[in-house]
């Protein structure tokens, strides 16, 4: 008796399964059939789908929060050199 080797899916095969199981068209035994997986494997993507679905959000969030902090401090450098740029002159002036 041959043991089959440990299959390993993609984030794109796990998203899709688990996008037809929230969709509820099919049970899940019916998915677990159409792809050739156990229905607690989909039960266990599916739960971990959920649990971390905030996360998208999130992380485009703390992205755009990242690229305003270097545009600030970008602005904040470009303001001081301005000002020693005017104390210069006044001190030329005088």
């Amino acid at each position: 008796m041959s043991r089959r080797p440990r299959r390993n899916f993609s984030a794109e095969f796990k998203t899709k399964v688990v996008i037809e199981a929230l969709k509820e068209r099919d049970t899940i035994e019916d998915l677990a059939r159409k792809h050739e997986l156990h229905p607690n494997q989909i039960s266990t993507w599916k739960k971990e789908f959920l649990a971390k679905a905030s996360s998208v959000f999130s992380t485009a969030n703390e992205e755009v929060k990242q690229d305003q902090e270097a545009e600030m401090s970008k602005l904040f450098e470009q303001i001081g050199r301005q000002k020693i740029e005017i104390e210069w002159m006044k001190k030329k002036l005088l």
